[in-house]
């Protein structure tokens, strides 16, 4: 009589052609931790793939270079910033309260994962050194369209006498800098000021003081509307 074989299907693991998504995903992670701490120079192909558990045949499969690895992480990065933007800025809301929430969003950003300042003053030092392959790209598809809507808001806010008459050019830079310089620089306040300046106490009293300076600098009259709620409980946690 013959004997009935059971054949047990196999999931393909992570590591091989058969989980695209997930495997491209793991590389652009790893890509970004080794890119951010090493630069595009110093950054090693081996230690990606290693950090990503699979072989460096298969990173170079779904990434034919280093290079288009690092615009990659770069569409990733930026991308994700847009999205998370564009989508705040669609909302009806007053232009005080809009611009706050562009604030808030940008930060939240950046606090979900602390490295992206890093990847992206590289990126912008390097470009400033040599002719970068991404960053018209990077200013075309994603830079501009927030800083038309960041910037319409501003209008609008000018125009009913809500905001003092800034220049939205100088006021954009400024806000961009407000938010991603304490990232970009936490080790250094890490040596300034005791604790951790990334610990989820320090990142909300520091999103509250951001809000409060860009509403000070801005709004005509008050404060933030999210004042109440956004007050910095922890004095002197702060550089």
């Amino acid at each position: 009589m013959p004997t009935l074989t059971h054949k047990t299907s196999r999931k393909p693991r992570l590591g091989t052609r058969g989980q695209p998504e997930q495997t491209r995903a793991a590389i652009l992670d790893a890509a970004m931790r080794e890119f951010a701490e090493e630069g595009v120079a110093g950054a090693r192909t081996d230690a990606i793939a290693r950090a990503a558990a699979v072989n460096k045949a298969l990173l170079y499969y779904y990434f034919k270079d280093k290079e288009t690895l690092y615009g990659a992480v770069l569409d990733h990065v930026f991308a994700g910033l847009t999205e998370r933007v564009l989508d705040v800025l669609k909302h009806d809301l007053p232009p005080k309260e809009k611009y706050l929430a562009y604030v808030g969003a940008h930060f939240d950003y950046l606090a979900s994962n602390p490295r992206l300042p890093r990847i992206v003053q590289r990126e912008f030092m390097r470009a400033g050194r040599t002719a970068s392959p991404h960053l018209r790209r990077i200013a075309d598809r994603y830079l501009r369209p927030i800083f038309m809507g960041v910037s319409s808001v501003l209008r609008e806010g000018i125009e009913r006498g809500d905001f003092r008459s800034v220049d939205p050019a100088q006021f954009i830079s400024s806000t961009v800098a407000l938010i991603v310089f304490y990232f970009s620089s936490s080790m250094v306040f890490a040596r300034m000021v005791p604790g951790d300046p990334l610990s989820p106490e320090r990142i909300a009293a520091r999103r509250a003081a951001v809000l409060d300076f860009i509403s000070a600098a801005l709004f005509q009259n008050s404060h933030s509307p999210e004042a109440p709620a956004e007050k910095r409980s922890q004095k002197g946690t702060q550089p």
